[in-house]
């Protein structure tokens, strides 16, 4: 059998590389890997790739930034002939990027099977553009590998049947564990940047970052936190762009720039807490203990409160009242985690995907459907 995998943003890259490892071990399995260039910046996708072991990408479509019609219709034309060229018995897409979303329209056009890593994550909240892409994907998908009960709810709530839906756990919990003790060894934040028992800080959504006042709040608050305690924000090249717009030239807040994996999951491990707006993060925090407070209105990762350590915070002055008051709060000595986030996800994803698409000894590649 062949298996395509499509990545092109960050997060692609941590849920990916442990299935792409767990199918490696099956000899009768071909895999292609296709980065789509959705993000281009060395911390943010090289640096990736070679940080996780993963092998380089058979094709590479450079598509690169734009407005998300534009990116999202870059990726469809440019995978399409792919595609056609390489017949492959499944497509794999993972999270809600444009990527995914772009690759699992174009794979069902030509009838290809759709797998979608990561699947039934909902935050109910529509003016998000990964919500969009989630549910889209979602409704696509031929075979949807969840990361926890919840989102095997919001699925059958939405009428997709449960034989297509397997609850594999996290595969990005995967890659963490896989690379924790050499991030541990690593110790940047002590070695490198001179601080311990330090806040790491990510923020990059529109939502948060576009709005100058809001953003201009929270960088304030921030700056003042950072004269007390001592806090890293690795700067996201979107962020980059709002600081320097807004003209903001915080001096007590270390900004620092984008990370690879391993030297970010350094600054992870041995953080005092985490203030954020990613989604990944919230899931990270929670497997490592790490108190997380996230700066958005709404998570389509719940798991992560009802069963972890993230706090959501909301947006505005009562959420940075809220951050103030809960960054001296004492760890919680047991966290729980979700169940099958135990670094064994991927095998489980593995074991889902040769069950549905292995092929009969003798069979050809599936038939590819071409435009009218």
């Amino acid at each position: 059998m062949k298996i395509v995998h499509v990545v092109g943003a960050r997060p692609n890259f941590m849920k990916v590389a442990p299935t792409l490892d767990a199918l490696a071990e099956h000899d009768a399995v071909e895999q292609l890997l296709i980065h789509t260039g959705q993000h281009y910046d060395h911390e943010l996708s090289a640096a990736h790739v070679a940080d996780l072991d993963m092998p380089e990408p058979d094709y590479y479509l450079e598509v690169g930034s734009g407005t998300h019609a534009v990116q999202t219709a870059g990726i469809l034309t440019a995978i399409e002939p792919v595609l056609e060229r390489e017949e492959p018995d499944a497509v794999l897409v993972a999270g809600d990027t444009n990527t995914a979303l772009a690759a699992a329209l174009a794979a069902a056009k030509l009838r290809l099977p759709v797998v979608h890593l990561e699947a039934g994550l909902r935050s109910r909240d529509r003016t998000m553009p990964e919500e969009h892409n989630r549910v889209i994907t979602d409704h696509i998908a031929d075979l949807l590998l969840t990361t926890s009960a919840d989102a095997d709810r919001n699925l059958v709530s939405e009428g997709i049947a449960a034989d297509r839906i397997v609850l594999v756990g996290n595969t990005m919990i995967d890659s963490l564990r896989k690379y924790e003790e050499r991030a541990r060894e690593l110790d940047l934040a002590r070695r490198e940047f001179g601080v311990e028992d330090h806040v790491l800080v990510t923020l990059h959504r529109p939502s948060l970052v576009d709005d100058e006042a809001a953003f201009g709040e929270v960088i304030e608050t921030l700056e003042d936190l950072a004269r007390t305690r001592s806090i890293l924000f690795p700067v996201h090249p979107r962020t980059q762009r709002m600081l320097e717009g807004a003209r903001l030239r915080p001096r007590a807040l270390r900004l620092i720039p984008p990370q690879s994996y391993v030297r970010f999951l350094s600054l992870l491990v041995r953080a005092a807490a985490v203030v954020t707006d990613s989604g990944g993060l919230q899931e990270e925090t929670t497997a490592l203990g790490i108190p997380c407070f996230t700066l958005r209105a709404n998570t389509e990762r719940p798991v992560t409160i009802s069963e972890g350590t993230n706090h959501l915070l909301g947006i505005g002055p009562g959420a940075l009242e809220r951050l103030r008051a809960l960054l001296d709060v004492p760890r919680d000595p047991s966290p729980r985690i979700p169940p099958l986030w135990d670094g064994a996800a991927a095998q489980r994803a593995a074991d889902a995907i040769l069950r549905r698409y292995r092929r009969p000894e003798g069979a050809t590649a599936r038939f590819l459907v071409h435009g009218a």
